[in-house]
């Protein structure tokens, strides 16, 4: 096997071996493995390939790193086509949410949530996605 180095926060690292010692693990090495690996295969699904889909994408950064808010609104309209809806909220004193409503192709939002992923400073990111192609026969039950 391969031995690369990684760069990242202490704090990080601390936490990765944490939940390594808290979740049987051997070590950071298999977190680490098991993460790429839920990385990579998370736009994998073949049933969603070839259909329209809706996601949510929501990031949580400190409002005192604008960099961030500035590439949020970058991508924002960089991606015009694909952003349906945005909103920017306060979170807490120090913290600012932004979520996305996207409508597109999987290699699309799979392209926007990487660049997103990217982004210095971003604290967290999470999406969903669904299929909205016979979205209206599956609510009518077919009918």
């Amino acid at each position: 096997m391969t031995v690369v180095s990684v760069s990242m926060p202490d704090e990080q690292l601390d936490r990765i071996d944490e939940f390594a010692d808290g979740h049987g693990y051997t070590g950071r090495s298999e977190v680490v493995r098991e993460a790429a690996r839920n990385l990579l295969g998370e736009f994998e699904d073949r049933r969603l390939e070839d259909r329209r889909l809706m996601g949510v994408v929501t990031v949580l950064f400190n409002y005192e790193t604008t960099s961030v808010e500035e590439r949020m609104m970058h991508l924002r309209h960089q991606h015009e086509e694909l952003v349906q809806s945005n909103v920017h909220n306060h979170v807490g004193d120090a913290y600012c949410m932004e979520l996305f409503i996207l409508e597109g192709s999987l290699e699309d939002i799979s392209t926007f949530v990487g660049k997103i992923r990217a982004t210095k400073d971003t604290l967290t990111v999470d999406y969903s996605v669904i299929p909205v192609d016979g979205l209206n026969e599956a609510l009518s039950g077919g009918n």
